[in-house]
């Protein structure tokens, strides 16, 4: 389990207990344990993004990202996080079957992912599982985890001020999966992928189709995956690297749909946002695979 695994609030103790922030995760009420104030991610994100764009090269094809442009402003719609100043771009890299969002609202697909979204139920199943990240703080998270682990190895208060080092920016976007990255825990997965499936639905996209997007990512017939047919572990794309298996994901997601559905109002129908946040309350997941 390690240390992350094992803390939870009520064991905040000490110089551990002054640093950490204790929190509910949004729509599942899962408890976390956050180091940094959100306009501190916040800012570590936007300088993350802007390192990032100053190395990529965007995509001049108008026709895409109109595309990512027009889904990810309904996505942004339906996260309701008007604090956010949401920007969507494409980075042309088509060996990056990839995507992430970084706090703040800054977003990037690479265009070795959009053959395998298709269409825009299938790039609106990718934008809602990584905003839904965002929305739920995961890469504080995980960047609280490494601060933790830090102060616990080298036995040093100053191991945690890593916020305010030069280098924060690339933190912010190793957290987020931007690079080399710490891994996702299960339920952070879990509660991507079951909001961001809310995210696309109040969106005015079909969550039936995210069943479909999983299945083409796998790269095998459904009634193949993980048996006869699998893929070396060198070759799995950034986007699952640290993901639950094909078929745990899929079997969740086809479990989710039918409470999605309820908000499915049609092709391009977006249903007015919760006045909450962004999602009611979805309760605890449950977690298979």
């Amino acid at each position: 389990m390690g240390l992350y695994g094992a803390l939870n609030c009520g064991a905040s103790i000490g110089l551990l207990s002054a640093l950490a922030g204790c929190y509910r995760a949004p729509g599942t009420g899962r408890d976390q344990f956050i180091y940094i104030s959100e306009d501190k991610e916040i800012a570590m994100g936007i300088s993350g993004f802007h390192e990032i764009l100053r190395n990529a090269r965007l995509s001049e094809n108008l026709e895409v990202t109109e595309m990512v442009n027009r889904v990810g402003t309904r996505i942004a719609a339906a996260a309701n996080k008007p604090e956010y100043q949401w920007e969507f771009v494409v980075i042309q890299d088509d060996r990056s079957i990839n995507a992430f969002a970084l706090p703040g609202g800054k977003v990037a697909v690479f265009t070795g992912i959009l053959p395998i979204t298709k269409t825009d139920d299938g790039l609106a199943t990718v934008l809602g599982h990584e905003v839904a990240h965002v929305l739920q703080r995961h890469g504080a998270e995980r960047y609280s985890r490494g601060v933790l682990e830090s102060i616990t190895q080298m036995g040093a208060l100053a191991a945690g001020a890593a916020a305010g080092r030069p280098d924060a920016a690339i933190a912010a976007m190793s957290a987020y999966g931007v690079g080399v990255s710490l891994p996702f825990h299960r339920s952070q997965e879990s509660e991507a992928d079951r909001i961001g499936l809310r995210l696309m639905t109040q969106a005015g996209y079909d969550p039936r189709e995210a069943v479909s997007f999983w299945e083409r990512m796998s790269g095998c017939p459904r009634q193949l995956i993980d048996k006869a047919c699998f893929r070396a572990k060198q070759n799995i794309p950034q986007f699952l690297s640290t993901h639950p298996s094909d078929t745990a994901r899929i079997n969740q997601i086809e479990d989710w749909v039918p409470e999605a559905m309820k908000f499915y109002r049609g092709p391009g129908a977006v249903k007015p946002v919760h006045p909450a946040p962004y999602v009611p309350s979805i309760g605890p997941l449950q977690q298979s695979g």
